[in-house]
């Protein structure tokens, strides 16, 4: 056997002992990541367990102030339908205080934060606020003036029109028509907007969905306002008619 080709064998036995020996885990341990951190399999199974409890922890917290927001801002509204705003305006300050709470102690975990349960609390807390607002006819708040994202304050506006739907027809039962057609004139300028709005759904949140529900409701609310007015102005003129009648027999008896 040639010098070179004993050279050779001898280097590959080497190089096969070295990585024979890298290879092989230590006894009683664990083996050892090649990266520069020197972590081990255990140092990041206890990092991922702490992140994800951290994680989990939060989400927890989150969701009963998200179910919570919700059931308020759905009390403001049907303290605003019976004309009670004081309460409404409680209703609104507390749900208002759950989504900053929210909001703070998910600022590191936007993952969460846009998992939809949030988002979903924000919706019902902009329509509390922006019904009570066209009610009262105050100045509508601003998404920066109510602490939430745009997408759920548009969807939040949208799902307004169905309550103030609800408040118009109540007037009309009670036979209370003033205001009526300014609240009609206000919802069929909240669909010009939202038509408007033409971005795709993962933007908007799904505002086409409700979009196309505000036209239906804009539409029926048209309809029965009008036949309400209608019939209002013949009752009047019949009661006039009824009147001048009534006046013309008391001339006639003298």
């Amino acid at each position: 056997m040639s010098g070179n080709h004993r050279v050779r064998r001898a280097l590959v036995t080497i190089a096969t002992a070295r990585w024979r020996s890298a290879a092989k885990p230590e006894e009683g341990g664990s083996r050892v990541l090649e990266s520069q951190a020197g972590r081990t399999i255990g140092d990041i199974g206890r990092a991922a367990q702490e992140h994800l409890g951290t994680k989990h922890a939060a989400r927890e917290r989150a969701l009963p102030r998200s179910r919570a927001a919700i059931r308020l801002s759905a009390n403001a509204i049907r303290a605003a339908h019976r004309n009670d705003f004081d309460t409404a305006r409680r209703l609104l300050t507390e749900a208002g205080g759950l989504l900053r709470d929210m909001a703070t102690d998910l600022a590191g975990h936007l993952d969460i934060f846009y998992a939809g349960f949030v988002a979903d609390a924000q919706k019902e807390y902009a329509e509390a606020a922006l019904t009570c607002a066209l009610i009262r006819r105050d100045p509508l708040p601003s998404p920066e003036e109510l602490g939430i994202e745009w997408a759920p304050y548009i969807n939040g506006m949208g799902e307004s029109v169905g309550e103030l739907r609800r408040y118009v027809l109540d007037r009309l039962r009670r036979d209370e028509l003033d205001g009526c057609e300014a609240l009609l004139a206000d919802m069929d300028e909240i669909y010009a907007v939202l038509i408007g709005l033409d971005f795709p759904d993962a933007i908007t949140g799904n505002l086409r969905r409700t979009t196309d529900s505000v036209r239906g409701i804009l539409e029926k609310t048209r309809g029965d306002l009008t036949l309400g007015l209608s019939q209002a102005r013949l009752t009047n003129t019949m009661a006039r008619i009824e009147q001048q009648l009534r006046e013309q027999r008391r001339a006639s008896d003298f």
